[in-house]
């Protein structure tokens, strides 16, 4: 019999000890300023100026290209190099999992991808490192250098649907695994959610490790409430044992 499939279903939690900030949790930044969530709503970014300038200031403040993988996202990238076959189903856009050794193909990047940015006019892409670099040198909102176009962060903004693709393929994974982990996840932002649901109703084991509590614990089979840093280590190191 072969090694169960082990689907990594990762919320912003599983970065907060690379330095990058939760949006949600007690002290994340919606919390602290509601109106921040306007710097990544489609429909504010796209028609005020005003709004793409604040929010590319915001990425170029939060460092999140110079952030580094931590023990949890080099954890899951051990377990996925031991033979166990693990897929990455990510809400978070820091693309950690890959730079911690997950191939790129594992990875499932829900929301998109905050180290590209692509033109909304053309869909011409590009690194973010070198629109960042154009914000530093003194250009507040940079434009399509195809055609002009205004270019935003490859990510998903609120107002805008998940790729069907990816997602498709995630729900796929969701309900083909043998063990579903949520993992620093609130498990409230739909449909990526509902992902440990459809897990859960095709018979997987739901393992959920959140500091608060979520909509899906009621299915889980074990919750662990300690540290990510501490505990999706010990936890992948049990299942790798088989257990």
């Amino acid at each position: 019999m072969g090694k169960p499939l082990v689907a990594v279903f990762s919320g912003a939690g599983m970065s907060t000890d690379s330095g990058i900030p939760d949006y949600r949790g007690p002290q994340g930044l919606w919390r602290r300023e509601p109106d921040a969530e306007k710097l990544v709503t489609y429909e504010y970014y796209m028609g005020d100026p005003e709004i793409r300038r604040r929010s590319w200031r915001m990425r170029a403040e939060i460092g999140a290209l110079g952030a580094r993988p931590n023990a949890a996202h080099l954890a899951v990238a051990e377990l996925e190099r031991s033979g166990v076959p693990v897929r990455v189903l990510t809400q978070n856009v820091d693309g950690l999992h890959q730079l911690a050794g997950m191939p790129e193909r594992k990875v499932f990047e829900l929301h998109g991808s905050a180290r590209a940015v692509v033109c909304t006019a053309c869909s011409a892409r590009s690194g973010m490192d070198e629109a960042l670099a154009r914000l530093t040198a003194g250009d507040p909102d940079p434009a399509c250098r195809a055609c002009g176009g205004i270019l935003k962060p490859a990510t998903v903004m609120f107002g805008q649907r998940l790729d069907p693709e990816v997602l498709a393929r995630a729900v796929a994974v969701a309900k083909g695994c043998q063990v579903f982990l949520a993992v620093g996840s609130t498990l409230q932002v739909q449909p990526a959610a509902s992902l440990a649901g459809m897990a859960a109703e095709a018979g997987a084991r739901l393992i959920i490790v959140n500091a608060e509590e979520t909509p899906y614990d009621p299915l889980a089979e074990e919750i662990i409430r300690e540290p990510i840093g501490t505990a999706v280590p010990k936890l992948l190191s049990r299942i790798a044992e088989g257990g």
